[in-house]
């Protein structure tokens, strides 16, 4: 505890590092205020049926992200989700189409190329989402619009509302990634999230303690215990690394020598992060939405149980999506065949593995070996609401035991601690940790 205090004085010494925590705090302030002003002319006591249809499957998910927006029909309702959605259509197309692909090359002023159609797409993916949320609020709750204003009219200014203010979250999350603490839109993201934790946890220890198959003390330490087990593992999942060892050439230029150093590729076991849950969950929901459409009632045995999320055939398959598209995605953001010619190009070699296709052939292998057990983990993590339903765990909190939720809190807290403490040590002060140093998604293990 005492280390503890001292650290957090160490922090509020440094003017740097309190001016960036202080602007973080302030905008995640902004950030949660607007997340409870409700679109003009509607009455968030008529929501009842919006919050009843968000309570599970994809609508609860969203709902999550947004913070709670999504339900209280909020001019934030919209989230930072269109911003995803646009940045993964992006690394897509960075990698299938040449124009893009030349562009990422470009170094800076490409980058600033890319960053500036993610945001027109992201207008156009909003001027869809908008008056698509505004539909589906008229159906749920058609009254809670004020009299006297047909919904024809509302939905003009209130879909300009919608994709503004989450163009206004967008713009939050980069004033936080350039002033503040940590990534912005991570943060933000991670705020929507533990923002619904404290009710979450609420109805979780009042359903242990007065349902008659609540289980009492017993189950509910049990059931933290399982929580905090798989938050440890999420955390190492997050910070392992397998590390190449590189020995550059030695070269000699007039009187100076370059090279002949030993250094280390860092082949992180969780280079895919949330996005192949991201992308399993997309696929699964897009057909389901489209049978809940018609008459799921006189479906079949498996389309039922695949509207199920509970279920043992909605679950495998969940996770075999994920073990895949945790291969499809590191196979497109780390390139072997690149990596190879970089490291030739620079004098560099494996020890023990010639250079050129021999190295690039090495290093698939070892992406391969160290992406199955990555990838089984995070489909095992996926799944984690699922079993903790088992042990009758509240839907709301059951999120908080795997998922995406999890690991992008796991991921954020350990980046964010890791700047933090970078900053200490930069200033000669002792880090957050008496031993060792704190690694996050994006931070090497050296």
């Amino acid at each position: 505890m005492k280390k503890f205090i001292e650290t957090l004085k160490n922090i509020w010494k440094i003017e740097d590092l309190r001016q960036r925590l202080l602007i973080t705090v302030l905008f995640v302030a902004i950030y949660r205020f607007g997340s409870f002003v409700v679109l003009p002319g509607i009455n968030p006591v008529m929501l009842d049926k919006l919050q009843q249809q968000t309570s599970g499957g994809l609508l609860a998910l969203l709902d999550m992200f947004s913070g709670g927006a999504f339900s209280n029909a909020s001019i934030f309702a919209l989230g930072i989700m269109p911003y995803i959605s646009a940045s993964i259509v992006m690394q897509l197309l960075a990698v299938a189409v040449p124009y893009f692909q030349k562009m990422q090359r470009e170094g800076e002023s490409g980058r600033k190329k890319i960053s500036m159609y993610t945001r027109y797409l992201t207008v156009a993916i909003l001027l869809f989402q908008a008056p698509s949320y505004l539909i589906n609020l008229k159906m749920q709750s058609g009254a809670a619009l004020a009299s006297g204003i047909s919904w024809p009219v509302f939905m003009i200014p209130a879909t300009v509302i919608l994709a503004a203010g989450s163009m206004f979250i967008l713009w939050l999350g980069e004033r936080i990634t350039d002033k503040g603490i940590g990534n912005g839109i991570s943060m933000i993201i991670m705020i929507g999230i533990i923002a619904r934790l404290p009710q979450a946890f609420i109805q979780e220890v009042s359903s242990r303690f007065t349902a008659i198959t609540g289980g009492g003390l017993v189950m509910f330490i049990v059931e933290i215990i399982i929580l905090y087990a798989v938050v440890c593992a999420s955390i190492v999942l997050v910070q392992g690394v397998r590390k190449i060892p590189v020995q550059y050439a030695k070269r000699v230029v007039g009187n100076k020598t370059y090279g002949g150093a030993r250094q280390y590729i860092p082949l992180k076991l969780f280079a895919a992060n949330v996005m192949p849950i991201i992308f399993a969950q997309a696929l699964m929901f897009i057909p389901l939405t489209i049978v809940q459409f018609s008459a799921p009632e006189n479906a079949s045995w498996f389309v039922r149980s695949m509207l199920d999320h509970h279920s043992w055939t909605y679950n495998v398959i969940f996770a075999l999506l994920i073990i895949a598209f945790t291969y499809f995605y590191t196979a497109i953001t780390l390139n072997p065949t690149q990596m190879a010619e970089d490291m030739k190009r620079n004098n560099g070699f494996i020890p023990g593995v010639k250079p050129g296709k021999d190295t690039a052939d090495f290093i698939d292998t070892v992406m391969s070996r160290i992406t199955l057990p990555g990838s089984l983990f995070i489909a095992f993590i996926a799944v984690m609401p699922a079993f903790a339903s088992l042990l009758n765990v509240q839907d709301a909190f059951s999120q908080f035991f795997g998922g995406t939720s999890l690991l992008i809190l796991v991921g954020v807290v350990l980046d964010t601690l890791a700047q933090i403490e970078s900053h200490l040590l930069m200033r000669h002060y002792d880090g957050l940790l008496s031993s060792g140093r704190i690694h996050g998604r994006g931070m090497a293990a050296y």
